[in-house]
């Protein structure tokens, strides 16, 4: 039996994030993965928002993904494209990135922090005490730890022998994913018709102007709507063929699959994102339509949220209440995105009336106060979680300013590169005494003297100071007074030192 401080059940994006934000936090974390390599077959999430791309330049490494994508204005709502190169971000746009290469670079980075994987081997179950979790794996090792978290997507064992139940809303539609060749050339993009959506594209492809241009030689990807509802068996290569022939009156003589898999609108949630020592992220705890694109995106965003606090608890610096502040924040914002998704796939109806629903929610859309609102939750950039009432900052994410320090100048995302959390002193540089907390926060004493601007909300007072969570979240502001602040301090970091 080999200890760790935490174990993730799954190597997926958000397994990886997790394991990521952990290491950085000093904490023993390992993950049990049932593939033998970060290779991925099918076709999964496309892309990564707003939000995502501004918490991994928290870490420092979003340009790894930048280099390995594409910007576009990607956000959208149903058929809508939503612009958000206004909003106040250096990240004011969607990075198109197949999952595949997110996950290859996601570990590549836990590989330069040194994070273990246990591959080739599966979570079978766990049991819980009040000093630790002991997890089985499918070799018939145990690995024993403080905290067990289950990545391992919308079918969890995790969750299952956790006896969370997953609720939520049966699937209305089916679709059959495949990458194959092709005998005939299809029509490459998107295509509604009466009997549902279908695509054609290829792996390779640029963005130019907002539209994808495939690349003319290779497996064509397919997506087809399906007939009838609720299979459960794995699709097979006839059963693509006979969606194809309904959807577009030809199977294109597609034959030689890649890989062929099924995807519907079923929406479930975890009741409980935490039970005692174990917790769920990810489609664990949410699963979706992939409509939209906020699946991966959510996941990760879980992760961030989960991570620094597990740390704290291990570390022992913060109150043991600090974890159940994971489901308190994270449960609302997946319980939105599941509304959110499933509104956009009743959009994408292709009845009459639907078209005419469609049709006003675009000119809805193309309005500046509803535009802004929606981009701003579709994108991440727009989230707030309800940490009281006061200033407009509280409970949602920092700015990216420009900071002048005494050291020279320096942006706040580069103070959250090590996942510390940061009191950010911007009236006289001894108005505020935390040398209780120095141990634990990082005080940086800066000048900013532009405005500051929220997504959709629009200008906001200056505040004197910010204190920053690790996950980029504002927990507290000053405006010119300091009250409230030992309070803040003390619940999300612990009793003074």
């Amino acid at each position: 039996m080999t200890d760790h401080d935490v174990v993730i059940a799954g190597a997926g994006s958000t397994g990886l994030m997790l394991a990521g934000e952990l290491a950085l936090a000093g904490v023993d974390v390992a993950i049990v993965e049932r593939r033998p390599d970060q290779k991925l077959a099918g076709a999964r999430a496309l892309g990564l928002s707003a939000r995502t791309l501004e918490i991994l330049d928290q870490r420092g490494i979003v340009d790894r993904f930048l280099a390995a994508g594409q910007v576009a204005q990607v956000t959208g709502f149903a058929i809508t494209r939503l612009d958000i190169s206004d909003f106040p971000t250096r990240h004011n746009y969607g990075l198109a990135l197949r999952q595949k290469h997110i996950e290859r670079l996601l570990a590549e980075w836990i590989g330069e922090l040194a994070v273990p994987i246990y591959r080739s081997r599966e979570v079978t179950g766990f049991a819980q005490d009040d000093a630790g979790v002991t997890t089985r794996l499918s070799d018939g090792a145990s690995l024993r730890s403080a905290y067990l978290v289950g990545c391992d997507g919308g079918r969890s064992v995790v969750r299952k022998a956790a006896g969370i139940a997953f609720e939520g809303w049966d699937a209305t539609t089916s679709n059959i994913l495949a990458e194959a060749e092709m005998a005939e050339e299809p029509p490459l993009g998107v295509h509604r018709t009466a009997h549902g959506i279908h695509a054609f594209g290829r792996e390779d492809y640029e963005i130019h102007d907002g539209k994808i241009v495939f690349a003319t030689e290779g497996p064509i990807g397919v997506m087809v709507t399906e007939k009838s509802v609720g299979a459960t068996a794995e699709p097979t290569l006839s059963d693509l063929r006979e969606a194809l022939i309904a959807a577009c009156g030809t199977d294109y003589g597609i034959h030689s699959p890649t890989w062929i898999s099924r995807f519907s609108d079923a929406s479930r949630q975890a009741v409980a994102y935490r039970k005692g020592r174990v917790f769920l992220a990810g489609d664990a705890a949410h699963v979706h339509s992939p409509v939209g694109g906020q699946g991966l995106n959510t996941g990760v965003q879980d992760a961030v949220n989960l991570g620094w606090k597990l740390a704290r608890i291990v570390k022992g610096t913060a109150p043991e209440a600090l974890l159940d502040t994971y489901h308190g924040e994270r449960h609302p914002v997946a319980a939105r995105v599941l509304r959110m998704t499933m509104a956009q796939v009743a959009l994408q109806r292709t009845d009459d009336r639907t078209e005419a629903l469609r049709d006003v929610m675009a000119e809805i859309l193309d309005m500046e106060e509803p535009r802004k609102r929606i981009a701003a939750e579709m994108s991440g950039l727009g989230i707030r979680y309800d940490l009281g009432q006061g200033h407009p900052l509280v409970g949602r994410r920092m700015p990216d300013l420009d900071l002048v320090t005494p050291g020279g100048p320096v942006r706040v995302f580069a103070l959250l590169h090590e996942a510390r959390p940061v009191l950010l002193n911007l009236g006289a540089s001894d108005s505020i005494d935390v040398v209780r907390w120095s141990d634990r926060v990082e005080t940086v004493t800066a000048r900013y003297d532009g405005s500051w601007e929220l997504p959709a909300l629009g200008p906001v007072a200056a505040p004197t100071a910010v204190l920053i969570r690790p996950d980029g979240y504002v927990a507290w502001v000053g405006e010119g007074t300091h009250g409230g602040l030992h309070d803040a301090m003390a619940i999300w970091f612990g009793p003074p030192g």
